[in-house]
């Protein structure tokens, strides 16, 4: 139990930073800066405890990799999602209503960045918080959250910059993105998470 709560707190805050620090007023171009320091730190607050995943994909790449037991990967995402929506819900007494949505996106272009951004993401997860080679490291957190922020910086404007299924029912329930392009961000960042973790087993091995 305490792993799920902590799964949900870390994720509530993902998701409320960036609905704080998006929507406007917020804080403008360092937003990903914001974002990805959230992410850090609540890494670095729960990871002893239920691994920080706070993102449904990173909890499909590391029960892929052996390293999160099968029993736990469906109340995972339960708590990730829920704290998404709550985030969501929590945002709109702060924010302003109404807010526009994004820009029309490429489909193609979107599904790639979040392809490829989320397998960069549970790439780093992997290799600072799961192997061997860098266990009992002092750096995961920053690895992971600051892999987020360069996604966001690198490719927010194209996607909306999600790398995360809990992620994207808020940004879609915050009226940041549209639910005609969710699929986008579950194939791309379940399947950049999975690739990852095959990837991660081809490189190191069954450890």
């Amino acid at each position: 139990m305490k792993k799920y709560l902590v799964e949900f707190i870390g994720t509530f805050f993902l998701v409320f930073t960036i609905g704080n620090t998006v929507i406007s007023p917020g804080a403008g171009a360092l937003a990903p800066l914001a974002i990805g320091a959230s992410l850090m730190v609540m890494i670095f607050a729960g990871g002893h405890v239920s691994g920080g995943h706070f993102n449904p994909a990173v909890t499909l790449a590391v029960w892929m990799r052996g390293r999160c037991p099968t029993v736990d990967v469906i109340p995972y995402w339960l708590a990730q999602v829920l704290a998404a929506v709550i985030a969501a819900w929590l945002v709109h007494f702060i924010k302003l209503p109404n807010v526009p949505l994004m820009p029309p996106i490429g489909w193609k272009a979107a599904l790639l960045v979040e392809f490829l951004f989320t397998f960069a993401l549970a790439w780093v997860v992997l290799n600072t918080a799961t192997a061997k080679g860098t266990a009992n490291n002092s750096f995961y957190g920053l690895a992971i959250g600051m892999t987020v922020m360069t996604g966001a910086f690198a490719v927010g404007g194209i996607s909306g910059g999600a790398f995360n299924p809990a992620v994207a029912v808020g940004i879609t329930l915050m009226g940041l993105s549209s639910w005609g392009n969710f699929w986008l961000f579950l194939v791309g960042n379940f399947g950049g998470a999975a690739v990852a973790a095959l990837t991660y087993k081809v490189v190191n091995g069954d450890e």
